[in-house]
């Protein structure tokens, strides 16, 4: 019998989430994972000040890589950039109503998602689940 691998295991699983996830949101939506990644963080942060720098650290993405996610993102009407009063070279990213009504459909489809993917499975075994995870995370983030 082949050895199992956490490693595998984990690359599996976030294949079929997706897979998952595309067949979600293709063709309805007409946004990528990460654009609906940002638009969660932004909906879930708006009345906070969040700038560029903010999506790099929470997403641990390039700075060059979430310029070009955002100026597509401008393009499609799902952000703005407003000046900040203290420093009008900062640009505070908000959601365009367009994005929040997305959000709040993009929602409701990873809840029903969600549920489907740890039906069965006990708060206990989830708890567990989640510190393996963490300690998982710790592991890869020393040096």
């Amino acid at each position: 019998m082949e050895k199992k691998r956490a490693g595998h295991e984990i690359k599996t699983i976030s294949n079929l989430l997706k897979r998952e996830i595309s067949g979600m949101f293709s063709e309805e939506e007409h946004i990528t994972g990460m654009q609906g990644r940002i638009m969660g963080y932004l909906y879930h942060h708006r009345e906070d000040e969040i700038f560029q720098r903010d999506i790099e650290n929470e997403f641990l993405i390039r700075r060059s890589t979430v310029t070009g996610i955002l100026q597509l993102m401008e393009k499609n009407d799902l952000i703005y950039r407003q000046s900040v009063a203290k420093d009008a070279r900062l640009k505070q990213l908000k959601l365009t109503p367009k994005a929040i009504a997305a959000n709040q459909r993009i929602e409701e489809k990873i809840d029903r998602m969600e549920a489907k993917l740890v039906r069965g499975i006990s708060e206990t075994d989830m708890e567990l689940f989640y510190t393996i995870v963490d300690r998982m995370k710790k592991n890869l983030g020393e040096s």
